[in-house]
């Protein structure tokens, strides 16, 4: 209809950057199984789109765009506290694809579908914890901490800055052990701390791995 009747509106498909199953379609230009995708964003995360809506998109989209998970957590949150509007993380991704074009849209009439609020209050947490890691505020790491006592003021004296906070920790003492491995998150005020966070760790001799670039450790781990 819209290609019809108003040919100049631009039509811009949005979907999670962990199942991008229409952007691919799109690109090899057939439709394609996923194999493997991010079932987050539950109500538009699906392995191979329907050859219907394939072929629509494929005649009728100006563009394809992916949004991270993270950002549509972000931006969840952000509707409900400050609009009052509760979201489904499908129902938040055309809001989020506005990212991909800051200035250009000034002086332009833009629709954004927002349709679904079946949102499962259970998740809250999940969606505040993956909102906060992709701020770059929180991060896991596996450290080999002392097994002696005042070994955790230590690290909080040596490591942490004056406005770090330790929002996870893990840790299971073994006497026959001088050193034992401890899961501590992290939560920073601003993501430009993590750089000479990790250099203390490092240089202390603390470090083991860091975990939020490890998404199977990350999740068996925390």
């Amino acid at each position: 209809v819209f290609k019809t009747l108003s040919p100049h509106t631009k039509l811009i498909g949005v979907e999670p950057l962990g199942a991008p199953s229409m952007s691919t379609s799109l690109r090899k230009m057939e439709n394609t199984f996923l194999p493997r995708i991010d079932k987050f964003v539950d109500g538009a995360a699906v392995q191979k789109v329907g050859d219907l809506n394939f072929e629509i998109c494929q005649h009728t989209l100006d563009a394809m765009l992916t949004v991270e998970e993270g950002r549509i957590c972000e931006l969840m949150l952000e509707m409900y506290n400050k609009e009052a509007i509760v979201l489904e993380p499908a129902a938040a991704l055309s809001i989020a694809g506005l990212d991909a074009f800051g200035d250009d849209l000034k002086s332009k009439r833009v629709v954004c579908l927002i349709s679904g609020s079946n949102n499962d209050i259970s998740r809250t947490s999940e969606v505040q914890e993956r909102a906060i890691l992709y701020k770059g505020l929180k991060h896991y790491f596996l450290v080999k901490f002392p097994q002696r006592p005042g070994a955790l003021r230590e690290f909080i004296a040596e490591v942490l800055g004056p406005q770090d906070d330790i929002v996870y920790f893990q840790y299971i003492k073994r006497n026959s052990r001088e050193r034992g491995a401890a899961v501590v998150g992290i939560e920073l005020k601003a993501k430009e701390q993590i750089d000479p966070l990790q250099r203390k760790i490092r240089d202390l001799g603390y470090f083991d791995r860091y975990l939020n670039e490890s998404e199977i450790l990350y999740s068996v781990l925390t």
